[in-house]
């Protein structure tokens, strides 16, 4: 069942395994709140709009690749963040739950 809230959002990363019936975007998000960036990376880049672009950015951005980031959040429509990481993925789930 997909959460309602970012509590929920994590409270699901006890979990062992990303439910099925998850968005793309919101299986890319746990994958990468579970530590597994590349498992988020995959999912994202295969994703062919301003959310997938927004997570690509983010993860890039997470990796240290600024100029990389730089493109993706250009592509999504996003400015550069000056909000930490943890603070971004919430605003991303919290975006994924409301859409």
């Amino acid at each position: 069942m997909k959460p309602k809230t970012y509590l929920e959002f994590e409270k699901s990363l006890e979990l062992s395994t990303v439910p099925k019936e998850w968005s793309d975007g919101l299986k890319a998000a746990w994958y990468d709140a579970k530590g597994n960036w590349e498992a988020s990376h995959n999912i994202a880049q295969d994703m062919h709009n301003n959310l997938g672009s927004w997570l690509h950015a983010y993860l890039h951005r997470k990796e240290g690749d600024r100029f990389n980031a730089g493109y993706w959040y250009r592509l999504a429509k996003k400015e550069y963040p000056t909000i930490t990481l943890n603070e971004e993925l919430k605003v991303i789930v919290e975006y994924i739950l409301i859409n």
